[in-house]
């Protein structure tokens, strides 16, 4: 059943005046701005000189978080002896392109690619849906008891992963589970906390009027979702999802407790069993090398969802 003009319009007037100031009257008229004072104290907009200090240290900071980045990828392209010339090599001479060749041939990267994208994209975008479905129903819907329900699901966030570890591996074992990717997969595919917490924080910015107005019209609360919900909480889930998906991409404790066969483990065991057997080598070209592949998916997960999480930060206000 689609939705009619007044829903229509129910729904643009509400997200219209949405978080706008009540109007004053002519008796109670709003209190003027003293803009001289501001004008002042924005120092950002007036200070020149602020703004170039702020944008030398913004500069600094942006230096050191991209040198050890940028290290990697040199390092990956070196040979083994200019690793350790002195002063450091920045730019490689000459470049070693056969690393990245010796990475897929003598290692297991390609299988640990192969396994970290089963259970991060399985995880994150079942995950995703679930957790989007799991927000709006403690947002949005009259459910008994849905505040207890969210209480429950932030105590569980409190119970740290390695008081589990015991008790999870020993049910896991009895199952059959270990030495496969099932106990990566099963226990969080159903949703994320913190995904539900924040996403139910962003929809109490959605007025209430817009799923009244479209239950009016008779929409069921799935049509409700799918076709005005989500589309509102997009850059919101965006932000989310890549923050999940780096999250499960660069997980290493779990992996490193249940995969023990070098063929099923995920890319970053892998990277870390080869900093045991070529560290001793000294072929840490190789290890980077494999380091800087296991960044690759990350920048494409941020560059796919890069606009969206702009969006997002406009909108909150919280940084990702």
């Amino acid at each position: 059943m689609s939705l009619n003009s007044n829903t229509a319009t129910v729904a643009s007037g509400a997200l219209a005046h949405a978080g706008e100031p009540d109007r004053t009257t002519d008796d109670n008229p709003a209190p003027k701005l003293k803009r001289g004072l501001f004008r002042k104290s924005g120092a950002t907009q007036e200070s020149p000189v602020v703004n170039f200090i702020l944008t030398i240290i913004l500069s600094l900071g942006a230096v050191v978080m991209a040198a050890p980045l940028v290290w990697m990828v040199s390092t990956s392209l070196k040979t083994k002896d200019a690793v350790y010339s002195l002063p450091p090599q920045w730019i490689p001479d000459p470049f070693v392109w056969d690393t990245y060749v010796r990475v897929f041939d003598d290692t297991y990267v390609l299988s640990g690619i192969k396994n970290s994208l089963i259970v991060a994209v399985t995880v994150t975008v079942v995950g995703t849906v679930f957790s989007s479905l799991a927000a709006f129903a403690l947002a949005k819907m009259r459910l008994p008891g849905k505040n207890v329900i969210f209480i429950m699901l932030l105590s569980g966030m409190m119970v740290p992963f390695p008081t589990l570890m015991i008790p999870q591996f020993v049910l896991f074992s009895k199952l059959g589970w270990v030495d496969t990717l099932l106990p990566l997969i099963v226990p969080v595919i159903l949703g994320n906390v913190i995904m539900i917490f924040f996403l139910r924080q962003y929809l109490h910015n959605v007025p209430d009027s817009l799923v009244e107005a479209a239950k009016i019209d008779g929409a069921s609360y799935w049509k409700i979702f799918w076709t005005m919900i989500f589309p509102l909480i997009r850059p919101a889930v965006a932000a989310q999802f890549i923050l999940w998906f780096m999250f499960v991409w660069n997980d290493y404790l779990a992996p490193i407790i249940y995969l023990n066969s070098p063929e099923k483990q995920t890319l970053q065991v892998v990277i870390a069993n080869m900093n045991v057997q070529y560290a001793t080598q000294r072929d840490y070209p190789l290890i980077m090398g494999a380091s800087v592949i296991s960044v690759i998916p990350i920048l494409i997960v941020f560059l796919v969802f890069q606009r969206q999480i702009i969006e997002s930060i406009a909108l909150t206000g919280s940084k990702t």
